[in-house]
C-alpha cells in the first residue's frame, strides 16, 4: 500500500494551460499567440530552430567536458533538454532517450509545489532524483534543471541530467539486490533548491554528495551539470537579443506544434488496429525464482496511439519503475521508430498518445517500491513491448520505411564492483559500474540485419568504454573484450551480435563486491520477428580457483571460460557476491532479435557471416540450413538440408482442422514477411505470402490455422547460453509456429510454458 501522503510525490499527466492558470501573480509567464506563430517566416523558423538545437548540444559538450565519470564522459548516459516555460520539452539531446519521458514531469512538479515557497526565481537551479516526482527514472538519475527569465517573466527552462554510479544505500552503486522498498536504496530527494541567485548551495551540495560512497565524483557531476545548465541559459539569452523573445517563443511553439502534426499525420496514413505484447522479468530480487509480466496492448484509432497496460504485475523486489519510467519507456521505442525521421520536439510528440495503467503495477509503482532498476528493468522492457507493438503495425506496409525492428539487445546487464585500490602510495577506495553493455546488438529490420555490437536502442550516442581507460582508473584486468559468434537472432535477416567481456582485479589483494542485477537470462528479451528468433539469453558467471597467475606467468592468456580451468559459478539476476585475486568475471550480454525465418536467409549472407565470426559452422548448419565446405556454400547440400529442417517442423507440429485450400497471392497486400491478405471467390483471405496455402477468414474470430510446435528453450539455437531452471521455477519453452503448406516459420518465442499461446489475428 501506498504510503499516506505519497500521492504528492505521482506523477500524472498534466495540462500546461491548466497548470499556467494555478500559477501564483508573482510568477508571471511569457507567452505567444497563435497569431505570432502562424505569422513566422520559414528562413527565421528554420534559423533559430536550428540554433535552439545547437545550444542543446552545446550543453552536452559542457557537461561532458566538465564531468569526470566515465559513464558520462565514455558511455554517454546522460542526457539534456531545452523546454518551454510550463515545462514542454521543446528539444531533447540524442543521448538516454528514456529520460525525455520524465524531465517535463519534474518541472510540472516544481511549477506546482515550488512556486510558492521557497520560489522560483532568476539565478535559481533545482536539484532533484525522486522518480516519482520526475526528471529521472531511478535515483541515480539525478538531473539539475533552472528556469530562465526573461524582462522578470518565467521564459524557458533549461536541464542537464546523468546517471550517477553511486547515491547510497544498502547496495553498491545504490543497487540493493535484496531490496524490497525505497528504503534500503537511494534516498529520493524532490526538486531541492541547488543554486541560489546564482550561488552554488554548499549546504545542499554537501547534503548530496555526503550520502555517495564516490563523493568526489558526485560533487564533480553536480557542478558539471550546474554549468551545462548556465551555458544553456547564456546561449539563449543570446538568442533572445538577437531575434527578440517573442520570435524566440513563437519558434518554440511552432517546433512543438510541427512534430505534433507530422506525427499526427504519419499515424493517420497508417491502418487503425490493435496489437499485443507480453515480456517477463525473470526474478524480482535475490532470492527470488518467480517471472514477473508487463502486458500491452496498443491502439490505434485515427491520428492517436494509446498503450494500455492493464493487467500487469503488481509492483515486486526491485522491478519496478514509477509512472516516469514507464513513459520514457514509450518515448525509447516511438523516437526512432515513428519520429525518426521528424525533429525530436518531444513536446509536442507526446500530445500523441494516451497512457492507461493500474498504479501499483511493476511499471507505474507506488512508493515505497524499490525502484533501483526502474529504468534499465521494467522502463526499458517496456520500450521493448511498445517497439515490438510498433514494429507490427509498420509492418504491414513496408512502404512507411524501414522502421520495423525486431528488438534489440534485450536490457541492461548490470555489474557493479567496488573494493580499494592499491597502486598507489595511499590505498584509495573505487566502484566501478561495467559500461562494456553499451555495445549491444540492434534487432534486424525488414531490409538489413542488425548493427552488430551498434549500441542500445534507447541511447543513440553511446559508446562502449576503453578498456585501457578502465584499467587505469580501476584495478582490474581484462582479459577479453570481443564480438560473441551465434548471439545475434537468427533469421532472413540477422539480429546484430553482442558480445563478452573477463576481468580479475589487479592492482589490489583484497576481494571486491560485486553486485549483479539483470534479466533476460531465463526468458529472451530481444525477441524476433516475423518467424525471426530472439537473440541470445544473457549470461555471468565467476570463475573461482583458477590458475591465472600461473597462466599469465608462462605467456598465456585465456581466451575462454575453460581455459582458466576452474569452479564456475553462474551469477543469478538479482546477487551480492565478491570477486577475490586470481578469479574472474565474465559478462556476456544480448544481442538483437532476428526477422524472418532463418531458412529463407541468403545462403551467401551466412557463408559471409562464419567468416567474419558472426556464425559457428555448427549453426549455419543446424540453423540456418547451410553447407558450408571450405568456406563456400555447397548448394546442392543446403537445398537438401533446408528440406530436412521443414520436414522435422512438418513431423513435430499439430496443425487443427482440415486444410483451407490456396489462393494466387501476387499483388495480395502484405501483413508482414509471411502473411498476406488475398482475395479469392469474392471472400477475403489470409494467407502465407510464400505458397499460397489460405490459413484463415480475415476478420474471423479465433486463431489462424498454423501448425504448432512446443520443446525445451535450447530447440531455439546455441543462443540459448543457459538452461532457464537456473534462475526460475516457472519451466520455459520454445513455441514455434508455421505455414502447414510450406513449413515456414511464422512466429519463434521463448515464454513461460503457462503463457496462453497468442492468436495471430486474423484481421485488423
Amino acid at each position: 500500500m501506498p504510503v499516506p501522503g505519497s500521492e504528492r510525490y505521482a506523477s500524472r499527466p498534466v495540462d500546461p494551460e491548466q497548470l499556467r492558470r494555478s500559477l501564483p501573480a508573482s510568477l508571471p509567464t511569457h507567452t505567444v499567440s497563435d497569431q505570432q506563430v502562424a505569422d513566422l517566416d520559414p528562413l527565421t523558423y528554420e534559423v533559430i530552430r536550428h540554433r535552439l538545437w545547437s545550444v542543446t548540444d552545446e550543453m552536452g559538450e559542457a557537461l561532458k567536458r566538465m564531468s569526470g565519470s566515465p559513464i558520462v564522459t565514455d558511455a554517454n548516459d546522460f542526457d539534456f533538454a531545452l523546454c518551454d516555460e510550463m515545462g514542454q520539452e521543446v528539444q531533447v539531446g540524442l543521448y538516454n532517450t528514456m529520460l525525455v519521458g520524465a524531465v517535463d514531469l519534474a518541472i510540472y512538479w516544481t511549477l506546482q509545489h515550488r512556486a510558492d515557497n521557497p520560489g522560483i526565481h532568476p539565478g535559481d537551479m533545482f536539484l532533484c532524483n525522486d522518480p516519482w516526482v520526475g526528471g529521472g527514472l531511478h535515483q541515480n538519475d539525478a538531473i539539475v534543471f533552472q528556469p530562465v527569465f526573461v524582462d522578470g517573466e518565467l521564459f524557458a527552462w533549461t536541464s542537464a541530467i546523468a546517471h550517477q554510479p553511486d547515491l547510497g544505500g544498502v547496495g553498491l552503486g545504490s543497487f540493493a539486490p535484496a531490496a524490497q522498498d525505497v528504503f534500503s536504496e537511494s534516498l529520493p530527494t524532490p526538486p531541492i533548491k541547488v543554486v541560489r541567485d546564482g550561488t552554488l548551495q554548499d549546504d545542499v551540495a554537501d547534503v548530496w554528495t555526503r550520502r555517495s560512497r564516490v563523493p568526489m565524483l558526485i560533487a564533480l557531476d553536480l557542478r558539471a551539470k550546474v554549468g551545462a545548465n548556465n551555458v544553456g541559459r547564456e546561449r539563449l539569452e543570446e538568442l533572445v537579443r538577437q531575434y527578440g523573445a517573442d520570435t524566440v517563443k513563437a519558434v518554440m511553439r511552432r517546433m512543438m506544434d510541427d512534430a505534433e502534426g507530422r506525427m499526427r499525420g504519419k499515424l493517420q496514413a497508417i491502418p487503425d488496429g490493435s496489437w499485443s505484447a507480453t515480456g517477463h522479468q525473470d526474478q524480482s530480487h535475490a532470492g527470488d525464482r518467480g517471472l514477473h509480466t508487463i502486458t500491452l496492448t496498443t491502439t490505434k484509432s485515427g491520428d492517436h496511439l494509446t498503450f494500455d497496460f492493464t493487467g500487469t504485475d503488481p509492483q515486486a523486489g526491485v522491478v519496478n519503475c514509477t509512472y516516469a519510467g514507464m513513459r520514457g519507456g514509450v518515448m525509447l521505442a516511438l523516437l526512432p521508430l515513428l519520429a525518426h525521421d521528424i525533429p525530436w520536439s518531444a513536446g509536442g510528440l507526446m500530445r500523441c498518445f494516451d497512457l492507461v495503467s493500474e498504479e501499483g503495477t511493476l511499471n507505474n509503482a507506488t512508493y515505497p517500491a524499490a525502484v533501483s532498476r526502474g529504468p534499465i528493468g521494467p522502463a526499458w522492457l517496456t520500450g521493448t513491448l511498445v517497439a515490438e507493438c510498433l514494429s507490427q503495425m509498420l509492418d504491414a506496409d513496408v512502404d512507411l520505411g524501414t522502421s520495423p525492428q525486431a528488438a534489440c539487445c534485450g536490457t541492461w546487464d548490470t555489474a557493479v564492483l567496488a573494493g580499494l585500490d592499491e597502486r598507489g602510495e595511499v590505498p584509495v577506495p573505487f566502484l566501478n559500474i561495467l559500461m562494456e553493455p553499451m555495445a549491444g546488438g540492434y534487432g534486424a529490420q525488414v531490409h538489413a540485419d542488425g548493427m552488430d555490437t551498434g549500441g542500445l536502442f534507447c541511447i543513440p550516442m553511446g559508446r562502449i568504454p576503453d578498456v585501457e581507460m578502465t584499467e587505469f582508473l580501476y584495478p582490474l584486468l581484462t582479459l577479453w573484450r570481443r564480438e560473441e559468434p551465434d548471439s545475434g537472432g537468427p533469421g532472413r535477416q540477422r539480429g546484430g551480435v553482442s558480445a563478452s567481456v573477463a576481468v580479475t582485479p589487479h592492482g589490489t589483494s583484497l576481494p571486491m563486491g560485486l553486485v549483479l542485477a539483470s534479466a533476460g537470462k531465463a526468458v529472451a528479451q530481444n525477441g524476433g520477428m516475423a518467424g525471426g528468433l530472439p537473440g541470445n539469453t544473457g549470461l555471468d558467471v565467476v570463475v573461482r580457483g583458477t590458475h591465472l597467475r600461473e597462466l599469465l606467468a608462462g605467456g598465456h592468456l585465456p581466451a575462454a571460460v575453460e581455459d582458466l580451468d576452474g569452479a564456475v559459478e553462474i551469477g543469478q539476476n538479482y546477487a551480492e557476491s565478491h570477486l577475490a585475486p586470481d578469479e574472474v568475471f565474465v559478462m556476456r550480454w544480448q544481442g538483437g532479435g532476428g526477422y524472418g525465418d532463418p531458412l529463407r536467409r541468403d545462403p551467401a549472407s551466412v557463408a559471409e557471416d562464419v567468416v567474419e565470426g558472426k556464425v559457428t559452422v555448427d549453426a549455419a548448419a543446424d540453423v540456418y540450413g547451410v553447407s558450408l565446405t571450405d568456406g563456400v556454400v555447397d548448394a546442392e547440400v543446403t537445398g537438401t538440408r533446408r528440406a530436412a529442417i521443414r520436414e522435422g517442423r512438418r513431423d513435430r507440429a499439430v496443425v487443427a482442422g482440415e486444410p483451407l485450400g490456396s489462393v494466387d497471392v501476387s499483388g495480395a497486400r502484405r501483413r508482414d514477411d509471411n502473411l498476406v491478405e488475398a482475395s479469392t471467390n469474392g471472400r477475403s483471405v489470409v494467407a502465407c505470402g510464400h505458397c499460397g496455402e489460405v490459413l484463415g477468414a480475415v476478420g474471423q474470430d479465433g486463431p489462424l490455422r498454423l501448425a504448432l510446435h512446443e520443446g525445451p528453450s535450447s530447440e531455439a539455437g546455441p543462443q540459448v547460453l543457459s538452461d532457464p531452471a537456473q534462475y526460475v521455477d516457472t519451466p520455459i519453452v520454445f513455441r514455434q509456429r508455421c505455414c502447414p503448406g510450406c513449413w515456414t516459420a511464422v512466429e519463434q518465442v521463448i515464454v513461460p510454458a503457462d503463457q496462453a499461446f497468442p492468436p495471430v489475428p486474423a484481421g485488423g
